[in-house]
């Protein structure tokens, strides 16, 4: 009798055990920790830019997919829109690109919720300027390295915060008139990162 009470107390602890693991399995499977990438994975990011203040209004909105080629490194697609409005001439910018990008993610942080991020970016505009009523159209190619970070919220959703724009160059062709080339560097990476800020969230499947 006393051998029966045993095995039934035991039973009934191990039966409770394993569901009480199995509720964590599960509850880990819905949350973000221990979020990895892996080959063959795929995400949606969208980000949004604004910078308001003083005599210039700038927002740009830049959808991408991605498709992940192993863990760390991802390939992908992008278009953007941009527009920006100065108020000193009465003037106004407005862009449309499409372009390409790599991007490889070197540090994982609280338990691989937070993933920090180089990318590479390539891209052809075309471009409105318009003032006093006239309007010009110009193309332009860019290139740029960006460094950012992915915080997951959940095992699918992340936000997404582009930190600095560590090159960047930029060539403008107009239809009238010769081209113009910009390059710049920033080296002071952290030296103010919320500057010119640009978030998203960024959706893996």
């Amino acid at each position: 009798m006393k051998k029966s009470i045993i095995t039934t107390v035991l039973s009934l602890f191990t039966f409770c055990f394993a569901n009480a693991q199995q509720a964590e399995i599960d509850s880990e499977m819905h949350s973000a920790k221990g979020v990895t990438f892996q080959q063959g994975d795929m995400f949606l990011e969208g980000s949004i830019k604004i910078s308001t203040g003083g005599e210039t209004d700038f927002y740009a909105i830049n959808p991408k997919f991605g498709y992940l080629l192993s863990d760390k490194l991802a390939v992908g697609g992008q278009i953007s829109f941009s527009s920006l409005k100065d108020e000193s001439d009465d003037s106004k910018t407005n862009v449309f690109g499409i372009g390409a990008f790599a991007r490889y993610y070197f540090l994982e942080l609280d338990q691989k919720r937070f993933k920090a991020y180089a990318e590479a970016g390539l891209g052809y505009g075309r471009n409105q300027y318009e003032v006093a009523g006239i309007k010009d159209n110009n193309n332009s190619i860019t290139a740029d390295i960006n460094v950012g970070l992915n915080y997951f919220i959940t095992k699918n959703l992340a936000a997404t915060f582009v930190l600095a724009n560590v090159l960047s160059y930029n060539n403008v062709s107009p239809e009238n008139g010769p081209s113009a080339n910009t390059f710049e560097m920033n080296i002071n990476l952290f030296e103010n990162i919320f500057d010119q800020p640009q978030f998203g969230l960024l959706y893996k499947f």
